[in-house]
């Protein structure tokens, strides 16, 4: 695919598909590296349960839905935020400047929910529509295993429509949006093999389904990313800060040049795991 091709289904359709961006020596390398960092042995993280000696790799991984942040851990997920395929199409799609500012690992065993209907906007806000998902299947994605679905098109609106909790007990304990003008019927499964990337922007609206598969995991490393241009009012601004001015600034700049970096970096978000790791929402 041409780099004005992917730019044009991406402003059509929401997403693209990078197809094997990643080897099969890479992907094993980002699996083994999951397990170190459930066992935690590249640092703490937040709400998770240590690993004992006798646990077995699966025993440790079955533990885990969602890790939030992993790229403070791991030089080799940090290094993958800034892999050249897909940094190669971020540039095509945002602009010559981009930074991230999240990385998620999932970790989806048999049995295991999705998440409802969202848009990745509504919880990362920037000021210019930039936001993409870079979501790295890191095993082969499926309709079975609860790969991701997305309704194509409905970024092209710029609108958040609104969201709600629910007791849906096929997804976790996100939110789901509502509202929109899009049914299930419109929905399309992008089923990728390990090692390729889907990009998508932050208004499009996507979901997964639970792992139905008899064995097995739907793992994935998920990082998102945005214009270094734009601010980034993700957290309330200090006191003296109006909101228009607030700027998020634990990045990791992966392409260009910074134009805030005379604000310098903070250190604000710690690896945790997703609270709710349940179907439905008992809360």
């Amino acid at each position: 695919m041409t780099n004005p091709d992917m730019k044009s289904r991406y402003e059509r359709d929401g997403y693209v598909v990078l197809e094997h961006a990643f080897d099969p020596g890479e992907v094993g390398e980002l699996v083994e590296e999951a397990v170190r960092i459930c066992r935690g042995e590249l640092g703490d993280i937040q709400g998770a349960l240590p690993a004992g000696a006798a646990d077995t790799d699966d025993d440790v991984l079955r533990r885990f839905l969602c890790i939030h942040y992993p790229h403070k851990l791991s030089d080799l997920v940090l290094a993958t935020m800034r892999h050249a395929a897909i940094v190669s199409a971020l540039t095509s799609l945002i602009g010559p400047n981009v930074k991230a500012m999240q990385s998620m690992l999932f970790i989806k065993s048999e049995g295991e929910p999705g998440q409802a209907w969202h848009q990745d906007e509504m919880f990362i806000p920037t000021r210019d529509r930039s936001l993409a998902a870079a979501w790295l299947a890191l095993d082969d994605a499926t309709v079975d295993n609860g790969c991701l679905w997305v309704l194509p098109g409905s970024h092209r609106a710029g609108v958040l429509y609104p969201n709600r909790e629910h007791d849906d007990p096929r997804y976790d304990c996100t939110v789901e949006s509502y509202g929109f003008p899009f049914d299930d019927s419109d929905a399309v499964p992008v089923e990728i093999a390990a090692g390729s990337v889907l990009v998508f922007n932050g208004y499009l609206l996507h979901k997964s389904l639970p792992n139905t598969g008899r064995h097995g995991y739907r793992r994935a490393l998920v990082n998102h990313y945005m214009s270094a241009e734009s601010l980034l009012p993700w957290d309330a601004p200090p006191a003296g800060t109006t909101m228009a001015q607030a700027d998020f600034r634990d990045i990791v700049l992966v392409s260009g040049a910074d134009p805030y970096a005379y604000k310098g970096l903070q250190e604000v978000r710690r690896p945790r795991i997703r609270p709710n790791r349940d179907g439905g929402c008992d809360r």
